[in-house]
């Protein structure tokens, strides 16, 4: 589905209202910021920032990780305040003390981390400071309706009173959106909102907000999917190292060119070139049913060397495959064979042992311990190598860490908290832990997910190395463009059930949702 504003170039902003017209008959901005500054310490993240947001526009907001998007959308939202500079909001002083006052101005977040409450239901979580409330007491009829009607149209259709944290990572994201859409703001800042969306998903997604654009609401949209910004956005602004580096009038910019503003260097490929597999199956399962019914009758194999890509829009079945065969889930039926032996899990451990590793999609829950230090977050699952007798010596952990990080060039030490690194870095620190251990299958689960271009292309090339080194890889994306990129072989799931594997050749953005909508 294309968005009515995909072939758009806007050279000015949208014809304003009358509300939204000075005395001079010039248009106001809805938002304006003007020399906006800010510093924690002596770390200056932004500087000199100015920018404009009309009624009814999309402004692409783009920069790689650290360029100071988030801190920019946090003093918008009233998270904090700026160290310097103004904003205006409808032509009057803008300045919220905390968010509740930017959301009673009519301005609404949506955060890249999600900021859900795990324990309260779906609905709980869409009104959370601002319960429904009738007769003095909390209206949950309304707000449960209320709730299924906004997930709804967003696609996604499970009771609102499910309890967030039996969700998945992408269905959490919708009812993140979700609480959003509710807030009927006249500015809603999405900070990578389709990170953890398929194709049906973000579609949905985008007719929500060009039906609220048509009514007026602007949008400052930020995403590492530059797809998605030619087909949506009116214009784009560029940030890099805390600054405004370019404002293109039009969202129909050649990708190179958006990559060389935002990493401040040419960026001749995204993608590695592929190496043809020359080694035998190393991966082969055989009529996969997962216990929980979310896939059935899988079978497949992946050769020494090739990338194997799953596709499927969100609810096919993709994680839930991949956690079975790396030994986190239990299967129902089916089986899996390394090297041609026939292989049981009882727990993952079972699968490590067997030389099948898995990356998680969801990398800050699943993947890492934030607060632990990166060397500690390398020895997890390594301890029966580097503590073979019980006994676990620092100086051993960190000589570990310290030849991992060198060896997939992680930006980070090894005394340094997680938390403290990038969602790159702490990306290739996963794959480090795994890759020290020379695994024969290596499965990665939305592997660039809130990751942005730079970083997305050093994970790409070391996805691409983990597979010249003779290993067979399986790769899991919501993004179709990766997938394509990356794989040699695509399967393509649909509600639990393979829809073929398609060839490199054969493998389009087309074929591919053909299959995963039948």
């Amino acid at each position: 589905m294309n968005s009515p504003h995909a072939n758009a170039v806007p050279n000015s902003p949208p014809a304003p209202s009358d509300a939204s017209v000075s005395s001079e008959g010039r248009a106001v901005p809805r938002l304006s910021l003007r020399g906006i500054e800010k510093s924690f310490d002596a770390n200056v993240v932004l500087s000199g920032i100015d920018l404009d947001v009309y009624e009814g526009e999309l402004v692409a907001l783009l920069g790689e990780n650290g360029a100071g998007k988030s801190t920019l959308s946090s003093i918008i939202a009233g998270l904090f305040p700026p160290s310097k500079g103004t904003m205006a909001w409808e032509g009057l002083p803008y300045a919220p003390a905390r968010p509740g006052e930017a959301i009673e101005a009519g301005v609404g977040l949506i955060h890249q981390e999600m900021r859900l409450l795990p324990d309260l239901s779906i609905a709980e979580n869409v009104f959370v400071g601002r319960l429904l409330r009738k007769g003095g007491r909390i209206d949950r009829e309304a707000m449960n309706r209320r709730a299924a009607e906004q997930l709804h149209r967003l696609g996604l259709d499970v009771p609102p009173t499910t309890l967030v944290r039996t969700l998945r990572v992408a269905a959490q994201q919708q009812v993140e959106i979700a609480k959003a859409l509710t807030l009927k703001a006249r500015l809603l800042i999405l900070d990578e909102p389709t990170a953890a969306l398929g194709g049906e998903e973000t579609d949905r997604l985008f007719a929500q907000i060009d039906q609220l654009r048509q009514q007026g609401v602007s949008f400052i949209y930020i995403s590492h999917r530059l797809e998605e910004i030619a087909r949506i956005a009116d214009r784009i602004v560029v940030l890099r190292d805390g600054r405004l580096v370019a404002t293109h009038p039009t969202a129909q910019v050649p990708v190179p060119v958006l990559l060389e503003n935002m990493v401040g260097r040419k960026v001749d490929r995204l993608f590695p070139k592929l190496e043809e597999p020359a080694g035998q199956d190393v991966l082969r399962v055989e009529g996969l049913t997962g216990a929980n019914g979310a896939f059935r009758d899988i079978s497949f194999s992946v050769r020494a060397g090739e990338i194997f890509g799953i596709a499927g829009i969100v609810g096919a079945g993709r994680t839930e495959l991949v956690r079975a065969i790396a030994g986190a889930d239990p299967l129902a039926a089916g089986s899996i064979f390394v090297e041609g032996k026939p292989i049981h899990f009882r727990v993952p451990e079972d699968a490590i042992q067997a030389g099948i590793v898995l990356v998680p999609e969801d990398r800050k829950g699943q993947g890492v311990v934030l607060d632990h230090t990166v060397a500690s977050n390398l020895a997890l699952g390594n301890f029966d190598r580097l503590a073979p007798h019980g006994w676990l010596m620092p100086a051993k952990v960190v000589s570990f860490a310290t030849d991992a990080i060198k060896r997939l060039g992680v930006k980070g030490r090894p005394n340094q908290a997680m938390r403290f690194l990038s969602g790159g870095n702490q990306q290739k620190s996963i794959i480090a832990r795994w890759i020290s251990r020379s695994p024969k299958v290596f499965i990665l689960d939305e592997p660039t997910r809130g990751i942005d271009v730079g970083a997305r292309a050093a994970i790409y090339e070391t996805i691409a190395g983990l597979a010249r080194e003779g290993m067979a890889v399986i790769v899991v994306s919501s993004d179709l463009e990766e997938v394509l990129g990356l794989s040699h072989r695509v399967l393509v799931l649909a509600r639990g059930r393979s829809q073929g594997i398609l060839p490199r050749g054969e493998a389009t953005n087309v074929a591919i949702m053909e299959r995963a909508t039948a």
